[in-house]
């Protein structure tokens, strides 16, 4: 599964956002995100029933996901949970304080 996910921020906020995106997935669903150096991280859980294996690669106003394809009947809504996360914490009009992280 890939995802290419467009961002205008600068790539410090990024990162500064997608670790605040990290501490929300570990605190709500046990997903573990450990960075590998300062442009990727590596994902491994569960989001429902769907198992959440991958890496997130950032830089030059790009966020890339890609991972385990979860098959066809959940690759639908792994996608859509992914992006709509991304959407949110990459949002440039969203102050990175107010972003959950639980």
């Amino acid at each position: 599964m890939e995802i290419d996910f467009p961002y205008s921020l600068s790539d410090n906020d990024a990162k500064s956002r997608l670790e605040i995106l990290g501490t929300y997935l570990g605190n709500r669903h046990g997903i573990k995100v450990t960075w590998v150096d300062g442009q990727r991280a590596k994902f491994s859980g569960k989001y429902l029933v769907v198992k959440i294996d991958g890496e997130l690669t950032l830089g030059n106003g790009r966020a890339q996901f890609r991972g385990e394809d979860p098959g066809f009947l959940w690759r639908s809504r792994a996608k859509d949970y992914i992006q709509g996360k991304l959407a949110k914490y990459l949002d440039p009009t969203a102050e990175a304080s107010t972003l959950p992280t639980s």
